[in-house]
């Protein structure tokens, strides 16, 4: 920081020799260029200009700590919503393992502090209290595909008319996305959860997350998908870099015009026969002003270990919905141990 003066003012008190000619009253000086003329004109030696550049010194000092005191540091919690283990063979599926671990990295995080997470197993519950003070929900589960299973967000549709829910699930639905809105709530979705047909349940996934994942007219293949970053600046792209690895992929989405929804990832399978190159990511600016991220991978566990660009990318996404600061390269945190 440096101090100026005008000559004017320096001058009132003696600090300035000027001759009969000099008129530029309102020229500015650096504070460096008077310690002498203190000396000479205070005929007090030294000591004069030491003590008044010392006392200016200070007072800067004292503003620069009253102006810029550091910021209480912010926190975050994160609502991890596993669904049971009821889909897929073992190692399939492992969505409690999956945000368990997700959870686990947030918290070890080398360049994201104040995070703490909850996990809660078997899908959203009724009681609400848990989400009251979320900064962001990460939900992974079953869809409502199979009356076997327990739905992440909503019941299965073959225990519905396939186009509304009973009063009860309908009055909970109601309370949860007035939560979500009114609190901004930051909402991820992963893979098999997208799996919604009845149409009550569509309206909502719809309202939430800007797109849908269309049973029977979009695809989940098995395949190698050589994954990209597109060509746009969003902070959850930060230090996310290509990668390819096997997924099942839910991909082939329905994506309506929509200005606050942002195209994250493109996907490309290596089997002709399992359709060209799509989106298989996007993030969400809602128009209550929450923020929501969907992700169509996150099958397989072994992924979460030996893939660093995918966790990182789904890393960005949680910090991001829950209206943090992607940190410059990316959420930086060790490989999680097995959980």
């Amino acid at each position: 920081m440096i101090f100026v003066a005008s000559a004017r003012n320096w001058d009132s008190v003696g600090f300035l020799d000027r001759g009969s000619g000099d008129t530029e009253g309102d020229d500015m000086e650096s504070l460096a260029a008077y310690p002498h003329r203190v000396e000479a004109r205070a005929g007090s030696g030294p000591w004069l200009a030491r003590a008044i550049c010392a006392g200016l010194l200070l007072a800067a000092f004292l503003w620069a700590a009253a102006g810029h005191a550091q910021a209480p540091q912010r926190t975050y919690k994160i609502v991890f919503l596993a669904g049971p283990k009821q889909h897929g063979a073992p190692g399939r599926h492992e969505y409690e393992k999956d945000l368990r671990e997700l959870a686990w990295s947030l918290e070890h995080a080398a360049n994201v502090k104040g995070v703490t997470t909850q996990v809660i197993v078997g899908g959203a519950p009724r009681d609400l209290t848990p989400l009251e003070d979320a900064d962001a929900i990460v939900v992974d589960g079953n869809g409502d595909w199979l009356k076997k299973e327990t739905g992440a967000l909503f019941p299965q549709f073959q225990d519905t008319d396939g186009r509304t829910y009973d009063a009860d699930t309908n009055a909970y639905l109601a309370k949860l996305d007035a939560l979500i809105k009114r609190k901004h709530i930051g909402l991820v979705v992963f893979h098999y959860t997208m799996w919604v047909e009845n149409w009550v349940g569509r309206r909502y996934l719809l309202d939430w997350l800007g797109g849908l994942w269309i049973p029977y007219a979009s695809h989940n293949p098995v395949d190698t998908w050589a994954v990209r970053p597109l060509r746009t600046a969003h902070p959850v792209l930060q230090g996310v870099k290509p990668w390819t690895y096997r997924e099942e992929m839910y991909s082939r989405y329905f994506l309506v015009d929509n200005p606050g929804r942002t195209e994250l990832l493109q996907a490309t399978p290596a089997k002709a026969e399992n359709g060209a190159a799509g989106p298989v990511a996007w993030a969400y600016q809602r128009p209550d002003g929450g923020r929501s991220l969907v992700w169509g991978g996150s099958d397989f566990h072994d992924n979460m270990h030996g893939v660093a660009e995918y966790r990182r990318f789904l890393l960005n996404g949680i910090l991001w919905t829950a209206t943090g600061n992607v940190p410059r390269g990316g959420v930086s945190s060790p490989p999680p141990p097995e959980m």
